[in-house]
């Protein structure tokens, strides 16, 4: 089988599940709403705590950016199982992904991979126009989405932020085995926990204790947001921008390699009846 055959099943799906998650335009709409509101909020808290102390590894300017960053992106955080195998799992149609042609594993990475990033397109480009365009057109340049720090935290940013989407897509996936393992959709009700407190969507990570700054760059969330968005304004630079982007390469092969090898437990315990 040549090399296009074999991608061939894999790109229709990415593509068709793509302009599926387009067409949920209201969703989005609402979804965007709310995550302008929670900006404006968290901003607003970012300077107050700036106000009181302002000797900190980012600036106030930087973290702002960085919250307009996290709202445009959110759609990429792994926070729950794919909807349609979640409902496989518990009405145990799941049996049937056993039946078809190809690597289960890889058409439920493409899945997840079409879900996030349709998503966080849907949100990410008005959220772009409101605060890096809007904003600084409306006198407010001080609360708006700065532009990269250079041209090469922009390129640096990019290739961050497609593993960000990898490792996103793998996190989802090990979601999911979670929710076919045990048969319901609550197996990933923890995830939302860790993902936003690790990532640092709720705090950025630069703002923790020093004694937890190792810990918390090299640990798996990191990568979701707090390593791309620091490497945007210019924080992570060079050698240290390296081992973000390292760290993030890293677990998304971990993911993976874990993602699979569960997932092929799951589906061999997986019985499958019928005259």
């Amino acid at each position: 089988m040549s090399a296009r055959a074999f991608i061939g099943p894999y790109r229709a799906l990415l593509s068709v599940r793509f302009s599926l998650m387009l067409q949920y335009r209201t969703a989005a709409v609402a979804g965007f709403v709310t995550q302008c509101w929670w900006g404006i909020i968290k901003i607003m808290v970012l300077a107050a705590f700036f106000a009181g102390n302002s000797r900190q590894p980012i600036s106030l300017s930087q973290a702002v950016t960085y919250v307009w960053l996290g709202q445009a992106f959110l759609a990429l955080l792994p926070w729950q199982a794919d909807a349609d195998i979640a409902v496989a799992a518990e009405t145990g149609n799941v049996g049937y992904e056993r039946l078809r042609p190809v690597d289960t594993y890889s058409l439920w990475f493409v899945r997840a991979l079409a879900w996030r990033t349709a998503n966080a397109c849907l949100r990410a480009v008005p959220m772009f126009a409101v605060a890096a365009i809007f904003l600084p057109l409306a006198g407010l340049a001080a609360w708006s989405w700065r532009p990269p720090a250079s041209p090469l935290s922009g390129l640096t940013f990019a290739i961050s932020m497609t593993l960000t989407v990898l490792l996103s897509s793998a996190m989802t996936v090990i979601l999911d085995c979670a929710v076919v393992a045990l048969k319901t959709r609550r197996a990933s009700n923890l995830a939302p926990l860790f993902v936003n407190i690790l990532s640092g969507m709720v705090v950025p990570l630069a703002l923790m204790p020093h004694w937890a700054q190792g810990f918390l760059f090299w640990q798996p969330c990191a990568g979701l947001v707090d390593i791309p968005y620091r490497i945007y304004f210019g924080n992570l630079v060079g050698r240290t921008a390296g081992e973000g982007l390292a760290a993030q390469g890293l677990w998304t092969f971990v993911f993976i390699f874990l993602g699979r090898t569960w997932l092929r437990r799951v589906m061999d315990r997986i019985d499958m009846q019928g005259s």
